[in-house]
Order: C-alpha cells, then structure tokens, then sequence
C-alpha cells in the first residue's frame, strides 16, 4: 500500500556539490530572515558508501578548476590569484582543507555531510525516479519506483545531464545540440589515483625522457614517438618540438603547493607508445597532460585519462556515472605502467568525471559564451563573478568543419572572460519552481565551457538556494525571484563578493557572430506543453 506523500518546502534532486550548497544556503537564508530553517529534502541516486559530493567526491576529480583572475586584474588584487570566490565555496573548500587546488574526496564528503546536517536536511539515497507530479506549470512532487512521493514548493535539478528536467519533459539537446551538434560532445574521464609515486620523483622521470624524446640519436625514443604519432611525420615532428620551451629547455612540469601541471606531452607519448595506440581521441582513448592533485600518503590524482563520447551516450552515461566494462579494461595497462614509474598501486574511481550531458531549452535568460565574454549580468545585479577560459578539453567534434561551412574562419577564442553571475540561466520559463543546476543549465554556444565548472555552480547555487528561500516566505516561485533580490539578501547578510566583471567587446562582439551563426534562433518555450517521456516529451534530437 503506497505510504502518504511527504511535504517539504525544497527539495534537491542529485548530489553535485552546487546542489548541496544550494540547499545550505537555502536553509542559512530562511534561517537568517526567519528564525527557522526549511523543510528540505537531497535526494540522492548513488549509494553515500562512497561519500556525498557526486564527481568531486566519487568521481575523485580532485583537482579543482578554480577561478582564474587574469595577470591585469591581479596586478591590482595581488591576494587574489583564484579571484573572490563566494562565501559558500570558500567555506566548503576550507572545511575540506584545501589548500589552493587539491580536494580530498573523504574530506570534502565530511564537510558537506556536516553543513548538510546543520541545516536539518533530510537524506535519501539510492533512489530511483519513476515519474513527476504536475500542478499546472509547477513541479509538486517525485513519485520513486518504490512508490514513495514527496512534494515540495521548490526543486533543483542537480545532476549533470538534468535528469529531473528530462523527466518533467522539458525540452533539451544532446551533446552541443546548440551548435547544431547533438552529437558532439566533450570527453568523460576516469579519474586515476596512484600511491607511492612522489612529484618530485615524477618530474625527475619526465625531464629524463623528455631529453631522450627529443635526441634524435636516441633510437628507441624516436620509436616512441612515431607510435604516439601513428607514423604521421609532421604530427612527429610537431610532439617533439611541443616538448621544449622557445629557448630550448625542457617543458616539465611545475610543482604547485598542493598539486602540479603536466605542461607538455612526454608522459602521454610514454603511455601510448607503451600501449601501440596513436595519440588520438578520435580513436577513442587519449592519456592526456594530466591535471594532478597531490593528496597526502604520496597520493596523485590523475585527471587525463579521456574516453570520447557521443552525446546521446554521454546522456546515458551521466544516469550513474560508471565507467564501462571497455573503460575498465585500460586500467590494468596503467597500473602496469604507473609502476614502472615508480607507483606501488593504482586505484580507479567509482564514477566518471562527466564534464557536460547536453543542455536544456527555455531557460528564463539563456547565457551565451558571449555574453560572458562580454562580462555577465550588470554588476548592480551580480551575485558573485568567475573568470575561465572556454575550455572545451578534447574540442567540439565537427564545429570546425561547421564553422567553415559557414565561412566563419577562426573559431578560437583566446580571451578568459571575466564575467558576473547570475541565476535567471538556471530557472526554466515553463517550470519556474524548477532549476537546472550545473552543466546542463540554460547554456548556449560556448557558455558550456565555463559553465561546466562547479566552482562557477556554486556560485550560481548559492543565489538559487538564496532565491528559494525567498520564493518560499513571500509564496512565490523561483522563476518570480530576481538577481537583484537574491544580491540584496547577500548584502545584508554581509556575503556578497567583490564583482569585477570585465568587458571584452571586440572579442564578444566576435564570438557572437559566431554564435549567432551557428545557433538557432531562440525560441518562446514558456507555454510548451510539457509531457513525461514516454508519452510525447518535447525533445529536440
């Protein structure tokens, strides 16, 4: 006999690290207007053996992408290389004890279960989403496979590929389905960590074999090479000349106070030449520059291992997260090779580093890679600013072929922006109690790039949770909350950061015709008819 339906004032669907300090700062703000703290609700998929945190914490991605204040601005902020992070992130990367990049994925566990219980969260994990409950436009409820439903006023969809939103029916695209390429989409990784290989002793390995791979009398290097190359003279003569600096020294790799940047691709070649596979993701597997946290006990981890994906498999992927039985098959060969650089063991996280799912349609105000070039929302309503390249790691499939089919010319943008936050890009014009939270967010274009990343999220995040707490006390829904309320309420509460947006217009203007170009036009999804898969979901293939 199905039990009663449970009522909450918020509920959060998936434990991405924005969602949970979403609902931290939710409670905070209610709390701090009130008295009391919300009813809220974290449902989430994966079974917490493994720790709360989504890929941060499972997935093991312990090396943080953080805001990067470009060198002119820092001139000027000399006390902020990672620029002025929001309150909340600052708090949860200093209850994880992060140092500048590095996060312990148990750590980082510890403190989101502790700001969650201090906020009287309920938890529900290992949950399964069978189908949504609708009054009028607005989400009321979660029915789960077990029969259990629970309704809340509020709701954010925090996991990758907005599996909540899918399941409401709101529209969405695969992979850069923006672009015109629902195909095309980033790389997942598994994130790999080593025991008992020291940076320093990895440094020393790599400057020796960078100095091998680049004498040409040294036969056997020259092999390796040309494996990696897959016999193509110039791409070998291009990984060769990538291994030094224009004076000639040796590109190794620097050692940070907590982590350390693979700067050229000694290591990578090593790996493929040692496996006989080119160095290439079209062919499915690349051991990338690896982007490497250094933990304690001579613990590394490893962020360069890529699979490509489609973007309908990405979709599917994002359900759970775990790497395939052909992904899995890689790990042997680099535990093998990791000792023979000195490792002692080699484990693999539980779930992937999936960078981006797709994107959905109908967000209040989509956001464009170029207006975040062009600086963000108006600094009178930021919420918090980020500054990061358009990183697309592993490229866009087919947008180069696309951009010139359109005679764009280059579609390199070079320039970081520098842009304020908001949240109307997260809250959707046909269900304005929901949000997508993360990389699945109203983005269009290029703004996938630098809003994939969580510490971006976060920010966002901590506006929604701000947002919802105030929808709640004035009887209102997400979508009715404005970013200059949500900024007000920071103000008062003496947490809103330094805004420091900068506008880039010979550079924004650039990328939005380029954008404007391949994109369609924008459409009114705020009267679509919203129908649950299975029985006429408005998709977009």
């Amino acid at each position: 006999m199905p039990t009663a339906p449970r009522s909450y004032d918020l509920i959060v669907y998936g434990d991405e690290v924005p969602g949970i300090l979403a609902l931290v700062s939710a409670a905070r703000e209610y709390k701090r207007q009130t008295g009391k703290f919300l009813r809220t609700l974290l449902l989430i998929k994966a079974s917490t053996q493994a720790g709360i945190g989504g890929h941060l914490v499972r997935g093991g991605l312990a090396y943080l992408d953080r805001s990067n204040m470009p060198e002119s601005l820092r001139s000027r902020q000399r006390n902020a290389i990672f620029g002025y992070p929001v309150h909340i992130y600052q708090e949860f990367i200093q209850r994880s004890g992060v140092v500048d990049i590095a996060l312990d994925a148990k750590k980082a566990s510890t403190a989101l279960r502790a700001m969650i219980t201090e906020v009287g969260a309920d938890i529900l994990s290992q949950v399964k989403l069978d189908r949504v409950t609708m009054n009028g436009k607005n989400l009321a409820g979660l029915v789960l496979s077990n029969g259990e439903t629970y309704l809340a006023q509020q709701f954010i969809d925090c996991t990758v590929n907005a599996e909540l939103a899918q399941t409401v029916g709101v529209p969405r695209v695969d992979g850069f389905g923006t672009f015109g390429l629902p195909n095309a989409e980033l790389p997942v990784t598994l994130v790999l960590e080593t025991q008992g290989l020291t940076a320093q002793t990895l440094r020393t390995v790599e400057f020796a074999y960078i100095k091998r791979l680049t004498n040409l009398q040294d036969t056997e290097a020259q092999r390796y090479i040309s494996i990696a190359a897959g016999q193509n003279a110039t791409r070998i003569e291009e990984l060769r000349k990538s291994l030094l600096e224009p004076n000639g020294n040796p590109k190794s790799l620097y050692i940070g106070s907590d982590h350390l940047d693979v700067r050229c691709r000694a290591l990578s070649i090593l790996y493929h030449a040692f496996r006989g596979k080119v160095m290439d993701l079209r062919n499915g597997m690349l051991f990338d520059q690896g982007n490497v946290a250094i933990l304690s006990g001579d613990r590394l981890s490893w962020n360069a291992l890529m699979f490509a994906v489609t973007g309908p498999q990405a979709n599917v992927i994002a359900k759970d997260s775990k790497p395939t039985p052909e992904m899995l098959a890689e790990v042997p060969f680099l535990e093998r090779w990791f000792k023979f650089l000195g490792a002692k063991s080699l484990v693999a996280m539980p779930e992937l580093y999936v960078r981006h799912a797709g994107n959905v349609l109908g967000a209040i105000e989509p956001l464009s890679g170029a207006q975040m070039m062009a600086g963000g929302v108006p600094a009178n309503e930021a919420i918090g600013t980020f500054a990061y390249h358009l990183d697309v790691r592993g490229g866009i499939p087919g947008l180069g072929n696309l951009a010139s089919q359109k005679k764009l010319g280059n579609i390199s943008f070079h320039e970081p922006p520098v842009f304020n936050i908001g949240i109307r890009h997260a809250i959707l014009s046909q269900v304005r109690n929901l949000a997508v939270l993360g990389p699945g967010s109203g983005f269009e274009g290029y703004a996938c790039g630098a809003g994939r990343i969580v510490e971006f999220n976060v920010g966002v995040g901590q506006g929604i949770g701000i947002a919802a707490a105030i929808a709640i006390r004035s009887n209102r829904v997400l979508g009715d909350i404005t970013n200059r309320e949500v900024r007000d309420c920071l103000v008062q509460s003496n947490k809103l950061t330094y805004i420091y947006g900068v506008d880039h217009p010979n550079e924004s203007k650039r990328l939005d015709v380029f954008e404007v170009a391949l994109m369609a036009p924008r459409m009114d999804w705020s009267n679509i008819a919203l129908n649950p898969p299975g029985s006429g979901a408005a998709t977009i293939a």
